[in-house]
């Protein structure tokens, strides 16, 4: 945060070869030295730019990226889906045996390149305000995605640091001495981010492959957000919209399409940076021979897997060297570039979606309702439907085929565990160095030091 300043121009022109890679976004022969200051809200071409770049930093470099620094594979290793099989020199290694100290590297990139990206959405916020250079419904249109994204990019960073700082304007001064909020108040942000979000977004997509959020897409991450904080009702009024937009997004029943990138069932998905490559979670996950260079999927997570659930035949595919077996996520398949693009980075679909609205049900003791959203999910897997179950047996239940559906994306299982306040109870066996102050990773040691109002350091480092 101490190095925002220009940091908005200098994203600009460092990825303005990607930016006009991407032509789902935008065509243009802008010079980079061009896309600085207002030259950035003269056009809709340039204005969207801005933005493109925000959707390919995500994608490629810092925290839902597939590639090894992203979160599906540090919570991997973090949780109990993913074993380490690299250097132990490496930063990931630290994350796998619960050793991660302020100064780790990849938890100062988590955070920092985080706030950059935020300071990015600022930036275009604040181009707007008064602007008249673009259509109206340009504008509103590029409002919405920037409070939309500032608002996902500051969910993520609240679970994974807990009390942050929530960071509105672009003013240096400010940012730099800029104190941390607690979860009601983030919280409340959060809402009124996405709520503002969903309030301009038009509910049509403005790119055919859905790479770009629209209402629903902002509506299914107020949905989670609801859920995490324990506004049942709230959860699940949203889901209920979601999955009510049947003309829109229709459940796919063949596991192996599910992460196509023409998918119905796919909400939002980012597009790889150039046409014909395919996802960086393939690269990330996928071994071809054992024993695995960095990860491969736990023995205890495998061994968990129901008796008939298709998600292991059809989700994971195993490695042998004749003597021994290893198995990878296999939800990604095509490994490197293809003819065309087929698979794009899933962020949020309805899979999850029947989920939240499961546990909002369960909550509010709609257990049928439940029961029934399970059965959505564990039908497509080829398990039989559950019936009869009470409270106890359902959460459980939910907690299990929330582990099995959303195993690798983006974390969903360490969240689940430190919500639902499992953690300790899971992996205490098997984390060595475990430690209840481990629910939380630790603010970077470099941003205390550069601003005392982040203190105090969060427990247990």
């Amino acid at each position: 945060m101490k190095k925002q300043r220009l940091m908005f121009r200098l994203y600009l022109t460092l990825w303005f070869p990607m930016i006009v890679g991407c032509t789902d976004f935008v065509e243009m022969e802008l010079p980079p030295s061009q896309l600085t200051g207002e030259a950035v809200f003269n056009d809709y071409a340039t204005a969207t730019a801005a933005l493109a770049n925000i959707y390919a930093s995500l994608r490629d470099q810092t925290l839902i990226t597939g590639g090894s620094r992203g979160i599906g594979n540090i919570l991997g290793h973090y949780a109990d889906e993913l074993d380490y099989y690299g250097s132990e020199t490496a930063a990931l290694y630290d994350f796998s045996i619960h050793s991660v100290l302020a100064t780790n590297s990849e938890v100062a990139t988590l955070w920092n390149d985080s706030y950059n990206l935020i300071y990015a959405c600022n930036s275009i916020l604040e181009g707007l305000e008064e602007n008249t250079s673009l259509l109206e419904d340009q504008r509103v249109q590029i409002k919405g995605e920037a409070l939309f994204l500032r608002g996902f990019i500051h969910f993520y960073l609240s679970q994974l640091f807990g009390d942050i700082p929530y960071v509105t304007r672009t003013d240096h001064m400010e940012n730099a001495t800029i104190g941390k909020l607690g979860s009601s108040v983030i919280h409340e942000h959060l809402v009124r981010d996405l709520t503002g979000a969903m309030e301009l977004l038009p509910t049509e997509y403005v790119t055919v492959d859905r790479t770009r959020a629209n209402r629903f897409v902002a509506m299914a991450l107020l949905a989670r957000i609801q859920l995490y904080f324990g506004y049942w009702e709230d959860a699940l009024s949203a889901t209920d919209t979601v999955l009510g937009a049947t003309g829109q997004y229709v459940w796919e029943e063949d596991l192996g399409k599910v992460f196509l990138k023409g998918s119905k069932g796919i909400l939002w998905q980012l597009s790889p940076g150039t046409p014909g490559n395919n996802t960086l979670e393939a690269l990330t996950f996928i071994f071809e021979q054992g024993p695995p260079t960095m990860g491969a999927l736990s023995r205890p997570f495998m061994d968990g897997f129901a008796i008939n659930d298709q998600r292991a035949v059809q989700w994971t595919k195993s490695v042998t060297d004749g003597n021994d077996i290893w198995y990878h996520p296999y939800k990604y398949r095509t490994r490197g570039p293809s003819g065309s693009s087929v698979e794009h980075s899933v962020v949020l679909r309805l899979g999850e979606l029947y989920l939240i609205r499961a546990e909002a049900r369960m909550q509010l003791r709609d257990l049928d309702g439940a029961m029934a959203d399970l059965n959505k999910v564990r039908g497509r897997a080829g398990l039989p439907d559950l019936g009869g179950l009470n409270g106890e047996e359902l959460e459980s239940t939910l907690l299990r085929e929330r582990r099995y559906e959303l195993f690798t994306e983006f974390g969903h299982r360490w969240f689940d565990l430190r919500r639902l306040q499992k953690a300790g109870e899971v992996l205490a066996p098997l984390k060595p160095n475990w430690q209840e102050g481990h629910l939380l990773f630790p603010i970077p040691q470099s941003e205390l030091l550069a601003n005392p109002n982040l203190r105090p350091q969060n427990d247990g480092y």
